[in-house]
C-alpha cells in the first residue's frame, strides 16, 4: 500500500511526499529493491527542480532563526537561524510577482495558507512580537511565504501552467468519451454495498439488510455484462443475502424460494463454490422449519463440495443432529464420529466438544449407556478446557440421567 501511494505520487509530481512514503515503506520492509529506488529517483527529481542543498547557505545569527520541526522535536533549545536583510524583508512585503489565479493553481490547498500569511504580515504589532524561544514573528512568517514562493517555482518548472491547463482539457474529453460506468467505480460500490448488507444483517437489522439486498440487485440487473463481468455470480449472491435476511426475519418460505433460485443461478453457470453455499444454507431453512430429511438431502449432496477439516465437521454434526431428531440414532452416531473425526483434524476443541455430546446422545438412543458415559465425561472435560459453564451443567445433568439408565438397566440384568 506504502509503495503504491508513493508511485501514485511520483507519478503526480509530489516527489516530497513520494519520498516520505518510499522511506516508510523501507523501513518497514528494507529488503525490497522498489523502495530504495524510489528513494534514489525522488531525490533525484527534487534535485533536478530546485538544485543541489549546497547552493543553499544558512549562518546563525542571534536576532533571525529558521527552525525545522526535525531540530525543534529533537533540541527545543536550539536555535538555527536565517540570514534575512531589512531589504529582503521590505522586498518581500512589497512584491506580488504572481497572478493570485496562477499562483492558487501552482500551490492548489497551499494557497490558503500562504494568503493567511500575507495577511498576517499586515498586523504591524504582531510581526514587531516574538516566540518565547527569541524569535521573532516576521521571520518566521516570512520564511514560510519563502518556502511556499520556492514551492510554486518548484511546480512552474516541474509542470507549467499550460501543460495543467492541457491536461485537465484532455481529461475532459477522455471523460466525455468514455460514458460507460469505469470498473473501478463498479467495484467499490459493490463491495461498499456488500459490506453495508452484511452489517446489517450482523446488527440485528434484516429488514434494512434485505431491503439494501433488494435494492443493489436492481441496481446490478440493469447494468450490462461488460460493466459488470462477474454480473450472474453478484446476482446468485444478492438472493442469498435476501434469503438470509429473510429467515432471520421469520419469512421461511421466502428464504428458500431466493437460496433455490441462488442454487439454480450457480448450477447454470458452472459455480461450484456459488452451488455449496446454497446448498448449505437450504438445508439451514429446512432444519429450521423442521424438514429434516430434506435438510439432510441437501447437506449430504453438499460433503464432496466441503473443502476444509472445520467445515466438514460443521457438515457432518449437523446431518448427525438431524438424523438424531428423526430417530435414526445409527446414522446419527456414525456421522457424529466422522465430526469428531475431522474435528481433531482441525484441533477445534469446542466442535470436539460438540461431535462428542452427539456421539453419547445417539449412544444413549441405542442403550449403549456405558460408552455414553464415557463420551460424555470425555466432553465434560473439553467443556472445563473451554470454560463452557452452560455446557458442563447440561452435560452434568445428562451424565445423571444415563446413570440413572445404566443402574436400571444392570438391576433388569440382574433381576433376569
Amino acid at each position: 500500500g506504502l509503495y503504491q501511494k508513493a508511485e501514485a505520487l511520483y507519478t503526480m509530481g509530489d516527489f516530497e511526499f513520494a519520498l516520505v512514503f518510499y522511506h516508510r515503506g523501507y523501513r518497514l520492509r528494507p529488503e525490497l529493491q522498489q523502495f530504495r529506488l524510489g528513494i534514489e529517483k525522488s531525490q533525484e527529481a527534487i534535485l533536478n527542480c530546485i538544485g543541489s542543498p549546497s547552493s543553499v547557505k544558512l549562518e546563525n545569527k542571534e536576532d533571525l532563526c529558521f527552525i525545522s520541526r526535525q531540530a525543534e522535536s529533537k533540541k527545543a533549545d536550539q536555535k538555527l537561524q536565517i540570514k534575512l536583510t531589512e531589504d529582503q524583508k521590505w522586498t518581500r512585503k512589497q512584491e506580488h510577482v504572481r497572478n493570485p489565479k496562477t499562483e492558487r493553481q501552482l500551490l492548489g490547498e497551499l494557497y490558503a495558507d500562504k494568503a493567511y500569511l500575507e495577511k498576517l504580515l499586515k498586523d504591524k504589532d504582531l510581526m514587531e512580537s516574538s516566540t518565547k524561544q527569541g524569535i521573532k514573528v516576521v521571520d518566521l512568517v516570512l520564511s514560510g511565504i519563502s518556502y511556499l514562493d520556492a514551492r510554486s517555482e518548484f511546480w512552474q518548472q516541474q509542470k507549467p501552467i499550460y501543460a495543467r491547463v492541457r491536461e485537465r482539457k484532455l481529461r475532459q474529453q477522455r471523460w466525455i468519451r468514455e460514458k460507460k460506468r469505469k470498473p473501478a467505480e463498479v467495484g467499490r460500490y459493490i463491495v461498499k454495498s456488500m459490506e453495508e448488507i452484511d452489517m446489517l444483517l450482523t446488527g440485528n437489522s434484516p429488514e434494512a439488510s434485505c431491503k439494501k439486498a433488494e435494492h443493489v440487485l436492481k441496481t446490478i440487473q440493469g447494468w450490462s455484462e461488460e460493466e459488470v463481468p462477474n454480473k450472474n455470480e453478484l446476482i446468485g449472491n444478492l438472493h442469498s443475502c435476501i434469503g438470509n435476511a429473510q429467515l432471520e426475519m421469520g419469512q421461511a418460505e421466502a428464504a428458500l424460494q431466493s437460496h433455490k433460485t441462488d442454487l439454480e443461478l450457480a448450477r447454470q453457470n458452472d459455480l461450484p463454490d456459488a452451488i455449496s453455499r446454497a446448498l448449505d444454507n437450504i438445508g439451514r431453512v429446512y432444519a429450521r422449519i423442521g424438514k429434516f430429511q430434506e435438510a439432510i438431502d441437501s447437506w449430504e449432496e453438499k460433503i464432496p463440495m466441503a473443502k476444509s477439516s472445520l467445515e466438514k465437521t460443521w457438515l457432518f454434526h449437523e446431518i448427525g443432529r438431524c438424523y438424531l431428531e428423526l430417530n435414526k440414532a445409527e446414522a446419527a452416531q456414525n456421522y457424529g464420529q466422522k465430526s469428531l473425526q475431522s474435528a481433531d483434524e482441525e484441533g477445534d476443541v469446542e466442535w470436539q466438544l460438540h461431535a462428542t455430546v452427539l456421539v453419547a446422545q445417539a449412544q444413549v438412543k441405542l442403550k449403549s449407556y456405558r460408552s455414553a458415559i464415557m463420551n460424555f465425561e470425555k466432553a465434560l472435560e473439553k467443556a472445563k478446557l473451554i470454560h463452557n459453564e452452560a455446557a458442563q451443567k447440561a452435560i452434568i445433568i445428562a451424565l445423571d440421567d444415563v446413570s440413572k439408565s445404566f443402574i436400571e438397566e444392570l438391576k433388569e440384568r440382574r433381576e433376569e
